[in-house]
């Protein structure tokens, strides 16, 4: 039940005033710590998981936030029934005709067409839009660099399949309602102090619609509309990154009344990789060397998103020295070329010397001096200068 649900704010833990920066650094801090590739087995760390998905898949879109914050849970939940707008009801928050004012209530639904909002009632039998779907996928490093498919479950309301929509049984049609005559409104004189009013309610024999169903469907009980849970393929694009979101149009609930379809919003989740890290279009890794390597300079193996590369480092590199391997990184999204690829080199100190090489090893250091340690005579010389 919505009622039950946390408040999306609270699972990001970001105040409502938040802008998209911080919902998505909030968002990829907590998927990072609670995704599944990091929690195998871990239950609390999965639910904790989709609540995040679900928080974020929310609050970055601009429309079912403000239907969030306005309604809460009911306003993004379609199985709540909420008003406002979202569920085509009344003008105000989900009021409906004022029902329980009696006639008060006919006689504003007269003056505002059921509700604040203004304007006349909507017409029940009017297209409408199907609400989007969601759901979300975990690719790896390299998928995301340079693209993929994917087949994705996806739960989402669509047209019975068994009676074409239309809820009816197969062989059989809907009536023209008796009462309303199809308009899917019935009228009403009333006295008020200002004279005699004539008001149109919806009519309650057949909700509004103007038909009615005599012979229900047997798989969908007469709606019209299944939800049900479908495998889809979609296309991953080159380039997409960690928190990202992919729409594909058509993808979510069904229309109404001959509406067109939501969409299909994919959050993407992409795994870390023991090599590499991301930064924008840019690739980073280190690669460690011996002390030898880095005095005499060798030729090293640099992996790269493209396979191995070959690559020659200098004589006396340092700690630190960096290099860049020019387009190896990111293909750009929905662009051509990609970033690049700089490799940080990390010179490590052997431990765990024989005698024998810890004797070697003070040898050679006793026949080098400051010339061969620029570093060192620098931080030397500032000393001395320092002491003068």
């Amino acid at each position: 039940m919505a009622q039950d649900k946390r408040d999306y704010y609270e699972v990001l833990g970001v105040d409502k005033s938040a802008g998209e920066d911080e919902l998505k650094k909030a968002y990829r801090k907590l998927a990072k710590k609670y995704h599944p590739d990091l929690n195998p087995d871990d239950k609390v760390a999965e639910k904790n998981f989709k609540e995040v998905n679900e928080a974020y898949e929310v609050l970055s879109d601009k429309e079912k936030r403000a239907r969030y914050d306005q309604f809460g849970h009911a306003g993004v939940d379609p199985n709540f029934g909420a008003g406002g707008g979202y569920g085509g009801g009344s003008g105000f928050g989900g009021f409906g005709d004022f029902g329980d004012l009696g006639d008060l209530g006919d006689l504003f639904g007269s003056f505002f067409g059921g509700g604040f909002g203004g304007g006349r009632r909507s017409n029940p039998n009017a297209p409408r839009r199907g609400n989007d779907a969601s759901t979300s996928v975990n690719i790896s490093f390299e998928e995301a660099a340079k693209g993929c498919k994917k087949t994705v479950k996806v739960t989402k309301i669509d047209n019975c399949s068994d009676c074409g929509g239309t809820g009816c049984e197969k062989g059989s049609n809907a009536k023209t309602c008796p009462v309303c005559h199809g308009s899917g409104q019935v009228s009403s004189v009333q006295r008020t102090p200002f004279g005699q009013i004539q008001t149109q309610t919806v009519c309650n024999h057949c909700h509004g619609s103007g038909k009615v169903i005599e012979k229900p469907c047997h798989t969908c009980a007469g709606k019209g509309r299944i939800r049900h849970t479908v495998e889809q393929t979609i296309e991953i694009p080159a380039g997409i990154d960690d928190g990202q979101v992919i729409s594909v149009r058509g993808g979510g609930d069904a229309g109404t009344n001959g509406g067109p379809s939501g969409n299909l919003r994919v959050n993407v989740n992409v795994r870390p990789h023991p090599i590499f890290e991301r930064d924008g279009y840019d690739v980073y890794c280190e690669i460690p060397i011996t002390f030898a390597q880095a005095a005499l300079g060798d030729e090293i193996i640099v992996p790269t998103l493209d396979g191995k590369v070959k690559f020659t480092i200098h004589e006396g590199t340092q700690p630190g020295d960096e290099f860049k391997l020019k387009g190896k990184g990111i293909q750009r999204l929905n662009y051509s070329g990609r970033g690049d690829q700089y490799v940080k080199i990390m010179v490590e100190i052997p431990r765990d010397l024989s005698k024998s090489q810890k004797e070697k090893l003070k040898e050679f250091d006793s026949m080098t001096d400051t010339k061969n340690y620029k570093s060192r005579k620098s931080f030397i010389d500032k000393i001395k200068d320092f002491f003068d």
